[in-house]
C-alpha cells in the first residue's frame, strides 16, 4: 500500500512516545539491554521489533562508538543488527545508519483507537486467558510461517508478559478459527499477533476478534487501544480505519546485512 508519511497529520510525538514505551512490555523479549535512550532487544530471531533496537525518547541519538557496540552485541547472537527508525530518532543518527548501509526491511505504522466502555464490550466466541496456554502458542505457530512457527521462542516472548494481558481464541462453529492478544499498561492496551485460519477468511473473524479485545482492553479500564500493521497491507488497514483506528506514525525497521 503506498501511504505517504506526510498523509499522517500532526503527529504527537508524546503519544508516539508512550506507544513505543509500552510496546517493550506487550512483546517482551527475553533479553533486553538498555544502552543510553535506546533500549536493545533479543528474541532468537522471532519477530523483528523484539529483535531490534529501538529509541524511547525523542531525539534518540548513537554516536558511532555506541552504534559499534551494538551491532557487536547483535552479531555476538547471530543476529544482524536491526534499528527501527520510528519518529523519536534523531535525524542524526537516522543519517548515520543509512551511510552504514542499514536497508529498509519492514515499513509500518502505528495505529491508535480511543476506547469506549459503553461501545466497546466482550464478544461471544472468545475465549481468553491471562497467561498464553500450550493450546493458544500451538494454534497462532501453526498459522505462521518461517521463524514464526517457532513454538520456542513464541513461548519465550509470550511468557515473559508481566502486565495484564489477553490471550484470545475466537470460535467459529465450535473449532478455533483465530487468535491474538492483548496487553494493558497504564491506560493503553495493545493488541497484536492477530492470525486467522486461512480456511477462514472473508468471514469477518479478524473484525470479530479486535472488536472483542477492543472490549477487554475497555473493560481494564484503557481508553486507548495500540496496534503496528505493515504499509503494505492494505486489507488490514482499512478495515483497522473502520473500526476507529488511526495512523498516528510510521516507521521503518532498517537491518545491516554485513
Amino acid at each position: 500500500m503506498d501511504r505517504p508519511v506526510t498523509d499522517i497529520l500532526a503527529m504527537d510525538l508524546a503519544l508516539v512516545g508512550a506507544c513505543e514505551t509500552r510496546i517493550v512490555n506487550a512483546w517482551p523479549a527475553p533479553t533486553t539491554l538498555v544502552v543510553d535512550q535506546w533500549v536493545v532487544r533479543f528474541a532468537n530471531g522471532y519477530s523483528g521489533r523484539a529483535n531490534s533496537a529501538s529509541s524511547l525518547r525523542e531525539g534518540g541519538d548513537m554516536d558511532e562508538a555506541t552504534l559499534a557496540f551494538v551491532e557487536g552485541l547483535y552479531r555476538q547472537a547471530g543476529l544482524p543488527p536491526r534499528i527501527r527508525f520510528t519518529p523519536l530518532v534523531a535525524e542524526s543518527a537516522r543519517r548515520r545508519f543509512a551511510e552504514r548501509g542499514y536497508r529498509i526491511e519492514t515499513a509500518s505504522f502505528g495505529m491508535v483507537a480511543e476506547l469506549d466502555p459503553h461501545l466497546h464490550l466482550p464478544i461471544p466466541g472468545m475465549v481468553a486467558t491471562a497467561q498464553a496456554d500450550d493450546a493458544w502458542i500451538d494454534g497462532v505457530c501453526s498459522h505462521q510461517t518461517g521463524a514464526k512457527r517457532n513454538r520456542e521462542h513464541l513461548a519465550a516472548i509470550v511468557s515473559g508478559v508481566r502486565v495484564p494481558a489477553a490471550f484470545a481464541t475466537l470460535l467459529h462453529e465450535g473449532r478455533p478459527a483465530a487468535y491474538a492478544m492483548s496487553v494493558a499498561e497504564r491506560g493503553m492496551a495493545e493488541i497484536g499477533a492477530v492470525v486467522v485460519d486461512e480456511t477462514l477468511r472473508g468471514k469477518g473473524l479478524g473484525k470479530q476478534m479486535m472488536l472483542g479485545l477492543m472490549g477487554w482492553a475497555a473493560a481494564q479500564g484503557c481508553n486507548q487501544a495500540y496496534l503496528q500493521v505493515d504499509q503494505s497491507n492494505g486489507l488490514a488497514f482499512e478495515m483497522y480505519k473502520r473500526l476507529g483506528f488511526r495512523a498516528v506514525y510510521a516507521y521503518e525497521t532498517r537491518i545491516l546485512d554485513v
